[in-house]
């Protein structure tokens, strides 16, 4: 099988990477990658590291096409994917987009009617460890944002075999590289470095797509108090979930439940110890430790948020969608130390 593929939005962090893995993966011919600026020149040119010489283009041509990446922004590409999908490509979204289920929770956190809630009924949140059955029958991926999956994976097993009350407390960390390619003074090196800030403390975008997942998995509401923070490194994401113990569960129970939900996942991994960030760089990994303080689980999950957070974990979900080996283009780790 030689899958043909399309990345759109090629130019910022998450598309460069995507397009730049595609390139190299054994199944896939990347055949157009599309931004809206710096059109003509070579995407190497434009990121030397993803080594591919196609030309960047305007506009993408679906015809022949097996799937289309889009990493534009949110409310950008809703209309775009709609034409994609009517003519028959699988279209994985990189942006929130298509993530929550409610039209009414989009226009809420994100400010603008939604862009196309006809597509929200055939739309699957593309996590590949809980909703990979799904996955495979879908014409319309959304993918899930950093911050999300490292939290839901953090969570979720707890909350699925019932050792946890439904309110969940994380506290999450991620690199500036999860801001975006374009400059902003929040971004700035000199007002990142040495610094660490909480942001949105009130309500960040993701906290929707967090509950909506974790209720899912849980099986009633869950409430969730979400607080992100900017720290001065490049890539790297750690969500730490803190929930109630219910009576009677103690810390073996709870890693035993944890070793049974991760059993056979290629990329989300138990540990024995609290994980770092560092581990994760350059992979789609999602190491995860479970311990108990004082009544309560302290559940902790690192990821590379532009890996496991995005591109990476598109190209897993690229491959359960077409039947490939989830690990298939995934198997090198990332540098080290």
């Amino acid at each position: 099988m030689t899958l043909r593929i399309a990345v759109v939005g090629a130019t910022g962090y998450a598309g460069a990477y995507c397009a730049g893995l595609l390139a190299r993966h054994p199944a896939v011919a990347l055949t157009q990658v599309v931004a809206r600026s710096q059109v003509g020149q070579p995407l190497a040119a434009v990121h030397p590291r993803t080594a591919v010489p196609l030309p960047l283009t305007a506009t993408v041509d679906p015809t022949g096409l097996d799937a289309i990446v889009s990493a534009l922004p949110h409310g950008v590409g809703a209309a775009d994917v709609a034409a994609w999908v009517a003519a028959g490509v699988v279209v994985l979204d990189l942006s929130a987009d298509f993530r929550l289920r409610d039209p009414a929770a989009y226009q809420r956190w994100y400010g603008a009617p939604h862009p196309a809630p006809a597509l929200l009924a055939e739309a699957v949140y593309a996590l590949p460890e809980l909703h990979a059955e799904a996955i495979r029958r879908a014409r319309l991926l959304a993918l899930p944002g950093c911050y999300p999956t490292a939290a839901i994976l953090a969570a979720a097993p707890a909350l699925a075999a019932g050792l946890v009350e439904p309110g969940v407390v994380v506290d999450a960390k991620s690199g500036v590289s999860g801001r975006g390619r374009s400059p902003s003074l929040g971004t700035h090196f000199v007002e990142v470095n040495e610094s660490v800030q909480a942001y949105a403390v009130e309500g960040h975008r993701h906290l929707p797509e967090i509950e909506q997942e974790l209720a899912a998995a849980a099986g009633e509401p869950v409430a969730v108090t979400f607080v992100p923070h900017l720290v001065p490194m490049s890539r790297g994401l750690l969500a730490t979930a803190y929930a109630r113990l219910r009576p009677g569960v103690d810390a073996a129970a709870l890693r035993a439940a944890y070793a049974t939900a991760l059993a056979g996942q290629p990329f989300w991994r138990l540990l024995d110890r609290p994980p770092a960030t560092g581990w994760t760089v350059g992979t789609n990994h999602c190491w995860v430790h479970t311990a108990v303080q004082g009544g309560h689980a302290v559940l902790s999950a690192a990821i590379d948020n532009l890996g496991k957070g995005t591109a990476t974990q598109a190209v897993q979900a690229l491959n359960v969608r077409f039947g490939l080996a989830p690990d298939l283009g995934l198997r090198d780790l990332g540098p080290m130390p």
